[in-house]
């Protein structure tokens, strides 16, 4: 719409690639920390108003930024127009957009389909809810409880809802957690996370709320979810991206492109074989992929069935300096490129190792739902290398599930930073 407006005023001084491009760009940034796009079903129209103020406020000190910057002491014609012009067309659909969705709800279509887990009075007060405010779009199907109740909204015990959910298509799940015990609101959560189904939890009280939930309301009735982990958010992927393949670039203009021809015959001279070494390791969704080393072992028939050990015989003298400072990982930066792997991230396994860890160890796919990296928050901490007992598996995984779950950029640059400093520490060894 921005980019229309100005197109329609057809001014030299605007319609022009830098301006469009710089009052994009800044549009889109201030849109995704004001949260202008973040207007669900339940938002209220006061919501809607105060996102929208918020966003053209940020955006009114950008636009006039851009004539401080790039035009200064020049007066620009139609520099009112066209902001007045921007603000009352877009604040027009959205609100436009906002009621119409509404309208079309209240007509029984765009609906979500839902059910509760816990009492009656609860699920009554949720029916009437949805009833009375129709225009959310929800359908409520009734309640599960252990407790058997004589009312038209019960269902049956919750050990039956999971196949009642399957059949119904139910969309939403809501739990009155003082009405469940721990072991029944881990299950129906692990139930809705591996049908990617929406978990609510209806609180009586305010005094259950976690740092790990969002509250939200609808209309006066408080609802609480859990937030969204790092990884279910698209930005996340963006930046993460972004940094991967801008950082690969520099090591592979300024590192690899004068190194890897030393490394070839340091490595030439002292064993036969070739310079890279590639195994399939298991990549995003347990896809397979190419993993690329450089060469730190004589050519050998067990390098897909035995990983490296202490002392391992097949290890060549160039291998082992290269293992202690792990520059024969230097090559997977290219494998960052392509986009198989990530900078940061859990590191991949050999496929032998993946397939007996899965059956050992508690979650261990969990790491599988990101990109594997170079370097990990488990490498960093001590984990990385031979598994000689139980507890390093599964601490490495604690530790890589730790991350997926807590990501930052800012944790992604100190594991970078930590990785670096690392290799140097005498008495870290890499085998």
């Amino acid at each position: 719409m921005i980019n229309g407006i100005i197109y329609i005023i057809s001014d030299k001084e605007y319609f022009n690639f830098s301006f469009l491009t710089y009052i994009s760009i800044f549009w889109l940034f201030i849109a995704y920390y004001t949260k202008f796009y973040n207007v669900y079903r339940y938002t209220h129209i006061i919501k809607l108003v105060s996102l929208s103020l918020s966003q053209f406020f940020v955006f009114s000190l950008a636009y006039l930024s851009y004539f401080s910057i790039f035009k200064e002491g020049l007066v620009i014609n139609n520099q009112f127009v066209i902001f007045i012009s921007i603000l009352s067309v877009i604040t027009f659909f959205k609100f436009l957009i906002f009621f119409l969705l509404k309208i079309y709800r209240t007509e029984g279509k765009n609906y979500r389909n839902i059910i509760f887990f816990g009492e009656s009075n609860s699920a009554k007060k949720l029916e009437t809810l949805f009833h009375n405010k129709n225009d959310l779009g929800y359908r409520f199907f009734g309640f599960f409880s252990d407790k058997i109740y004589n009312s038209e909204y019960y269902l049956g015990k919750i050990d039956e809802s999971f196949e009642y959910i399957v059949k119904n298509n139910i969309d939403e799940l809501y739990c009155n957690p003082s009405r469940l015990n721990t072991n029944q609101l881990l299950k129906i959560r692990e139930f809705a996370r591996k049908n990617s189904l929406e978990y609510r939890l209806l609180p009586e009280s305010k005094a259950i709320y976690s740092k790990d939930l969002v509250l939200e309301y609808y209309g006066t009735m408080p609802i609480l979810k859990p937030k969204h982990l790092p990884f279910e958010k698209i930005e996340t992927h963006i930046i993460k991206r972004a940094f991967d393949v801008f950082f690969s670039l520099l090591i592979c203009i300024f590192v690899l492109s004068w190194m890897i021809p030393i490394l070839w015959i340091i490595i030439r001279i002292d064993s036969r074989g070739p310079l890279f070494f590639k195994q399939k390791r298991d990549g995003l969704n347990s896809e397979q992929f190419y993993c690329y080393k450089l060469r730190s072992m004589r050519t050998n028939s067990q390098a897909d069935l035995i990983s490296a050990t202490k002392n391992d015989k097949r290890i060549t003298k160039v291998g082992a300096f290269l293992r202690k400072t792990s520059l024969d990982e230097l090559p997977q930066f290219i494998n960052v490129l392509f986009g198989d792997m990530s900078v940061v991230g859990p590191r991949p396994h050999i496929n032998i190792q993946t397939k007996k860890y899965t059956k050992e160890v508690d979650n261990y796919l969990i790491r599988n739902s990101v990109k594997p990296g170079i370097t990990g928050l488990a490498q960093i901490s001590g984990y990385r290398g031979e598994v000689i007992k139980k507890s390093d598996i599964d601490n490495r995984v604690r530790l890589d599930i730790f991350y997926i779950e807590n990501w930052s950029f800012f944790l992604d640059i100190k594991i970078i930073i930590q990785t670096f400093f690392n290799v140097f520490k005498k008495e870290e060894k890499a085998y």
